[in-house]
C-alpha cells in the first residue's frame, strides 16, 4: 500500500542485505534460538509500567545540526512504591522505515527491549533521587543535536524513559516510556512536496427565521453564544488570529459571515423571560472587531466559499434528493455564498469546491455535490483509497469523470488533531506525528514532486487550532514541503496510476450515515417552502419574507445539525410555526350571524391585514350553503378582489338575494388569484326572510284601507266642526238673534266696526 511505501534512502546497503539474508537462513534453522533472541517483551510488562511520562514540549520540532534539542515534560509515579535512584533519559533512533511504521511506533505501549533504542549519553539524563507514589516531577532535557548521531534524512524515533528501582524491583529497569518522532531534514530537499492546509471557518446555526418589522428587518438569534466564539480567546477569534500568519486556504461558510455582519448592524436575541419577547443583542462591537480582523487576515490569501449554510451534501444525496424541490436549493446557496463573501470581506472567493462531511463520498454524493456547479469534491484518502499498486502516496487531484476532480486529502494528516489537544502532552505528540508523516510523504520514492492536501475537522476547538498552527509553523522552514493553495492542488497534474474509482454506496461509513438528516426533515422543509410560496404571492414586498426564509431553508439543511437531531427538528418546527403565524396575519375577520329582511340586501365581510406591508392578489369568496334559499348574484357564491394596506382592515360588501325564508350557512374565505385557498374559512348564518308578491298586495291593500279610513274620518270631523261654527254664529251673545252686520250712525267717530 501507498501508506507502507519505503522512505527514499532508508533501504539497507547491498552488503547489509546479504548479511540479513544469511541471518534469516541461519535463524530459520534454529527456531528455538530465534524465539529466545527476538521474542518481544510480554504484554504484561507493557501494561505494568508504573510511571507515566508526559511530553509537553519538543523544541525545535524539526531541528537542524546547529540546534539544541529541548525536551520538557513530567513524570508521574502511578505505582504504590517510591521509586529510588531514578533518571529520565533520551532514546533516539532507529529511523522509521515508512508511514505505517510511524503509526505502529506511535501506538506501541510499554518499553520493549530490542525494539526501543538505548539511551544516549547519560550525561544528558535528568536524575531524580526519589519519586514517591502519586507524585509528579517535571524535567527538562537539553542536548546539542550534533550529539544525537542522526544519519540520513528521515524520521527517527524519539523516546523519553524513566529508569529506577523500587523495593519490589531492586535492580534498575525501565519503569515508563513515551515515544514520539524527530523529523530530520537539516538541509532543503531537492524535491519538495506541495502542501495545502484547509483552514475552516464554520460554526453552528444561530439565526432564526424571525425578523423585526422595521425597515432593515432586524434578525432574531436563538441565543448570544456566537459572541463567545468571536471575542478574544474564543474559538473563531483564535482561528482568525492564528491563520493570519499561516500559509493556509481559508474555507468559509458564508452564513457565518452573514450572521456576524448582522450583529454589527444590530440584532435581537430570544429571551428566556415568560413573555418571550426578544431583547437587544449587546455584542455589536465584538462582531465588528472580528470581521475587521478576518478581512485583514484573508487579504492576499485564497478563499473558498462553501454553499451558504454549509448544506449536508451526504444527507441530501441519501435522503433529500427524492423530495421535490430539495436539490433546487443548492444553486441559490452557491450564488448567495459568493455574494456574501464579496460583500463582507471584499475578496472574490472560489465557489468551485464541495466538501462532504469527513470527505466521505459515494456516487450519489458526488452527483449532488456537483449539481450546483462545483467541479471539485474535497474527499479523503480513507474514502477514495489506493490499491497499493503505486508504492507511494499520489497527489491529491484525481479525475473521477464528467469533468469532476476529487481532491483527496491525506487522512493521517487531516485527522492528526481531532483528539483532546487541551493537554500539552497530547498536543506535542500530535504535532511531532504530523511532521513525521509529512516528511515521510516527501521521502517516498518518486521522481516528481507531489501535491498533498490537509482537510481537518470542520470546527476545530481552540486547542486543536493552536496545535494545528504549531505544526504548520514547524513546516515554515520549507525544507521538505512548500505551501500551496486548494485551487492549485485541484489543478495539479494527477498521478496516472492513482485510484479514481469512487467507492460504492455500501462503503459509506455507518457512523456517518446514522448522523444524517432523515427524509422527514426534508419533507418538513418542503412543507415550509410550499407555505412560503403561497404566502409571497399576496405580498407587495415579497423580498421581506423570501430572503430571510430562503436563508433559513439553507440553514435547515446545514451539516452543523449532525449529532443534534432533536435540536434540528425543533428548529424546523419553529420555522414552520413562525411562517404560519405570519400568514395568519392576513385573514377574514370572524363575523356574527346576520338577518336578511327583504328580497335583496348587502352583507359586509371584513379582511384584516396585520402585516407591515400591503397585500394584494387576493380574492374574497362567499358561498351559500343553500342557494335555493339565499343567493349571491345569480348563483350560490360570489367573489371580489381584495387589496388591504398594512395594519388595516378592508370591508367588502356582497349583494344577497333571498328566495325563501329560513337560516342559511354562509362561508367566507380568501383565495389567491390563481385559486389556491388562503387562510382559514369563516362561517356565519344568515336568517333569510323572503316576502312574496301576494303578501305585498295584502299589505298594500291594508295600508290603502287605513289611508281611506283616515281621510273619511278627517272629512267627517271637518263637516261637524263647520256645522257647529255656523250654528254658533246665528245666536248673539245677549240672547237676541244675530241679524247680520249693522251700521251705527252719530257715534262721533266716523268708523265702521267688523266683528
Amino acid at each position: 500500500m501507498a501508506e507502507a511505501a519505503d522512505i527514499q534512502g532508508a533501504a539497507p546497503a547491498p552488503a547489509r542485505r546479504r548479511w540479513l539474508r544469511r541471518a534469516v537462513v541461519l535463524l530459520s534453522g534454529t527456531p528455538v534460538l530465534a524465539a529466545l533472541v527476538y521474542a518481544p517483551a510480554p504484554a504484561a510488562q507493557a501494561a505494568d509500567s508504573p510511571v507515566d511520562v508526559q511530553l509537553s514540549e519538543v523544541s525545535p520540532s524539526a531541528p537542524v545540526k546547529s540546534d539544541t534539542l529541548t525536551v520538557q515534560g513530567t513524570v508521574v509515579n502511578n505505582g504504590r512504591e517510591t521509586i529510588k535512584g531514578a533518571h529520565v533519559g533520551l532514546r533516539v533512533g532507529p529511523m522509521v522505515g515508512d508511514r505505517s511504521a510511524i503509526d505502529e511506533v506511535a501506538d506501541r505501549k510499554g518499553f520493549r527491549p530490542g525494539a526501543d533504542p538505548g539511551e544516549i549519553d547519560p550525561a544528558f539524563a535528568v536524575k531524580i533521587d526519589s519519586l514517591p507514589s502519586k507524585v509528579g516531577q517535571p524535567f527538562t532535557i537539553k542536548v546539542p543535536v550534533n550529539k544525537l548521531d542522526l544519519g540520513a534524512d528521515g524520521v527517527y524515533q524519539l523516546g523519553v524513559s524513566v529508569s529506577g528501582t523500587t523495593d519490589s524491583r531492586p535492580s534498575e529497569q525501565v519503569l515508563g516510556i513515551q515515544r514520539t518522532f524527530l523529523p530530520w531534514q537539516p538541509d532543503p530537499a531537492a524535491k519538495r512536496s506541495s502542501l495545502t492546509y484547509v483552514w475552516p471557518l464554520v460554526s453552528t446555526t444561530r439565526v432564526t427565521a424571525e425578523t423585526g418589522s422595521d425597515e432593515v428587518q432586524t434578525p432574531v438569534f436563538k441565543d448570544d453564544s456566537l459572541a463567545d466564539e468571536l471575542r478574544p480567546g474564543g474559538r473563531l477569534e483564535r482561528m482568525v488570529s492564528l491563520g493570519r500568519d499561516l500559509p493556509v486556504t481559508w474555507v468559509i461558510d458564508p452564513d457565518l459571515l452573514a450572521t456576524v455582519d448582522a450583529m454589527t448592524k444590530g440584532y435581537r436575541v430570544r429571551s428566556a423571560d415568560p413573555d418571550g419577547k426578544p431583547v437587544q443583542g449587546r455584542n455589536k462591537a465584538v462582531a465588528e472587531q472580528w470581521l475587521s480582523s478576518l478581512e485583514s487576515a484573508v487579504q492576499g490569501k485564497k478563499v473558498v466559499a462553501l454553499p451558504f449554510a454549509d448544506p449536508d451534501i451526504a444527507s441530501l444525496a441519501h435522503h433529500g434528493k427524492d423530495v421535490s424541490g430539495t436539490l433546487g436549493q443548492l444553486r441559490p446557496a452557491t450564488d448567495k455564498a459568493k455574494q456574501a463573501v464579496e460583500t463582507v470581506l471584499h475578496v472574490t472567493p472560489s465557489t468551485d469546491f464541495s466538501w462532504p462531511v469527513d470527505g466521505a463520498i459515494d456516487p450519489s454524493i458526488v452527483n449532488v455535490a456537483t449539481s450546483a456547479g462545483a467541479h471539485n469534491v474535497l474527499t479523503r484518502s480513507d474514502s477514495l483509497q489506493e490499491t497499493g499498486a503505486l508504492g507511494y502516496t499520489p497527489s491529491a487531484a484525481r479525475p473521477i469523470g464528467a469533468g469532476t476532480t476529487a481532491v483527496v486529502a491525506d487522512a493521517d494528516l487531516s485527522t492528526a488533531f481531532e483528539g483532546d489537544m487541551a493537554s500539552a502532552g497530547n498536543s506535542t505528540l500530535a504535532v511531532q506525528r504530523f511532521l513525521a508523516h509529512s516528511l515521510a510523504l516527501n521521502l517516498q520514492r518518486g521522481d516528481e514532486p507531489r501535491s498533498y492536501v490537509v482537510a481537518p475537522q470542520r470546527r476545530p476547538s481552540t486547542t486543536q487550532a493552536e496545535s494545528m498552527a504549531t505544526a504548520l509553523r514547524g513546516l515554515q522552514a520549507a525544507r521538505w514541503t512548500q505551501p500551496s493553495d486548494l485551487e492549485a492542488a485541484a489543478a495539479a497534474k494527477p498521478d496516472p496510476g492513482a485510484a479514481t474509482q469512487v467507492p460504492g454506496a455500501g462503503q459509506y461509513p455507518e457512523a456517518l450515515s446514522r448522523q444524517e438528516l432523515p427524509v422527514s426533515a426534508f419533507e418538513k422543509i418542503r412543507t415550509t417552502q410550499n407555505t412560503l410560496d403561497r404566502f409571497k404571492v399576496i405580498l407587495t414586498a415579497p423580498d421581506r419574507v423570501e430572503i430571510p426564509f430562503g436563508n433559513t431553508t439553507n440553514r435547515e439543511m446545514s451539516t452543523s445539525w449532525r449529532g443534534r437531531a432533536e435540536e434540528a427538528d425543533r428548529y424546523r418546527d419553529e420555522v414552520q410555526s413562525y411562517l404560519l403565524g405570519l400568514t395568519d396575519k392576513v385573514k377574514v375577520i370572524p363575523k356574527s350571524d346576520a338577518t336578511l329582511s327583504g328580497h335583496s340586501a348587502t352583507i359586509p365581510v371584513s379582511v384584516q391585514n396585520s402585516l407591515v406591508q400591503d397585500v394584494h392578489n387576493l380574492v374574497l369568496r362567499v358561498k351559500s350553503a343553500n342557494p335555493t334559499r339565499l343567493m349571491f348574484g345569480d348563483s350560490g357564491e360570489s367573489e371580489q378582489e381584495v387589496t388591504v394596506q398594512g395594519g388595516h382592515s378592508q370591508t367588502v360588501k356582497f349583494t344577497a338575494n333571498a328566495t325563501a325564508s329560513g337560516p342559511v350557512e354562509v362561508t367566507a374565505r380568501l383565495f389567491t388569484k390563481d385559486g389556491v385557498p388562503y387562510g382559514k374559512e369563516r362561517k356565519f348564518t344568515v336568517e333569510a326572510t323572503e316576502i312574496t308578491p301576494t303578501v305585498m298586495l295584502v299589505i298594500a291593500g291594508g295600508v290603502l284601507l287605513l289611508v281611506l279610513a283616515g281621510i273619511k274620518m278627517y272629512a267627517s270631523r271637518k263637516r261637524v266642526a263647520a256645522r257647529a261654527a255656523a250654528e254658533e254664529s246665528t245666536q248673539p251673545s245677549d240672547g237676541t238673534a244675530d241679524t247680520g252686520p249693522q251700521s251705527t250712525e252719530g257715534s262721533g267717530t266716523g268708523e265702521t266696526v267688523d266683528r
